[in-house]
């Protein structure tokens, strides 16, 4: 009966007069309800099957689907249905009812949702939608920023020892012949009186970063994991972080990195692409090119002219600054990009990937090492 009652499930009301839904029936009744009324867009207008009326239509709100699904589903598959209503039925009232959206599950795929519906969002709504954007990046940072500082906070000093005690700095050497003269010839034990641990050099040395980040919609991923990275590298005293997004205009936002909500709200997806307008731009930045990386992330699509692109990349890296293209800057690092402009940029002496944010950050780390 479990078996048939999934079929029937699956199969939706219009397999009603075949088979119907059998002993604790209600239950899938009422699971159907909510599939239904998300997934009967699925038809269209124009497709020919039978849409029925009368009483047995669904009087579903989407607050009150919203609140069912929870109630029908595990989280994961809510998740899916949420990200199917907005991605693939356009249901954007999902984000424009304060009510709604509040009752959404923040995640990435709501993050990146918002960020694309944003400019139909005003007054509360807004301010609904930036309390998840903050939500969402908070955790992300949280996630990401303990193995940054890890990677990037110092290397061991060998010569010194400290009082604070990290397994990861323990100076094995120095407790061993430290507490020789503790050695128990009975017990045949080493009895430890003290412990000594490695200190850490700091290196204070200013490096200036400069994230470069192409808008564009294909870009999102890779948008919100830079919005991340700028701002915890703005917290690190070894960089002077500056960020900049571009789309065929350039827009510093290097006064709001350490809010990446406030980042994330002010980009404009969408529009043409002028890379090399943006590293002109960057190009201005560089005070030290010893001491500069150039950090462009975009997925090398040229709309101003590969040839200008060439030729302002070039010029970077003669300066003696670091340029690092990276097609994709996310958890997954599946790129979709220009193979050959990525190619002509690493013959020049361009670094070029695409890579996870703690990759970023461990080649950084080696650069300024």
């Amino acid at each position: 009966m479990e078996q048939l009652n999934k079929w029937r499930l699956l199969l939706g009301k219009y397999a009603k007069e075949h088979i119907s839904f059998e002993g604790a029936s209600l239950h899938y009744m009422d699971m159907e309800e909510v599939m239904d009324y998300l997934y009967e867009r699925e038809y269209g207008e124009d497709s020919g099957v039978r849409k029925e009326g009368g009483s047995g239509d669904s009087n579903l709100t989407v607050s009150d689907w919203l609140n069912k699904i929870r109630v029908l589903f595990p989280k994961e598959t809510v998740e899916i249905m949420e990200r199917h209503a907005l991605e693939n039925y356009g249901m954007s009232e999902l984000l424009t009812d304060k009510e709604v959206l509040e009752k959404l599950e923040p995640n990435r795929e709501l993050l990146k949702t918002i960020l694309q519906l944003k400019s139909l969002m005003k007054g509360e709504i807004l301010n609904t939608a930036r309390k998840i954007v903050k939500k969402v990046t908070e955790e992300l940072m949280k996630k990401l920023e303990q193995d940054m500082k890890k990677t990037l906070l110092g290397r061991l000093d060998r010569s010194k020892s400290s009082q604070v005690p990290s397994i990861r700095n323990l100076d094995i050497k120095k407790t061993i012949s430290g507490n020789l003269k503790n050695y128990d010839m009975e017990s045949k034990r080493l009895m430890l009186q003290r412990v000594y641990f490695h200190s850490r050099v700091k290196r204070y040395h200013t490096w200036r970063i400069i994230l470069a980040v192409d808008e564009s919609g294909s870009m999102l991923d890779s948008v919100i994991h830079s919005a991340v990275m700028a701002g915890i590298f703005a917290r690190l005293p070894m960089l002077d972080t500056r960020l900049v997004i571009f789309d065929t205009n350039v827009v510093d936002l290097s006064g709001y990195i350490e809010d990446p909500v406030e980042t994330l709200m002010s980009i404009q997806l969408g529009g043409g692409t002028d890379i090399a307008g943006a590293l002109v731009y960057c190009e201005g930045l560089i005070d030290n090119p010893c001491r500069t990386m150039v950090v462009l992330i975009s997925d090398l699509y040229e709309g101003g002219g590969y040839q200008r692109l060439y030729a302002v990349a070039r010029g970077i890296i003669e300066s003696g600054a670091k340029l690092i293209a990276l097609t994709a800057l996310d958890v997954d690092a599946n790129p979709n990009y220009d193979r050959n402009a990525a190619a002509r940029l690493a013959d020049m002496g361009a670094h070029v990937a695409a890579v996870t944010p703690e990759k970023l950050a461990d080649w950084v780390g080696r650069i300024i090492g």
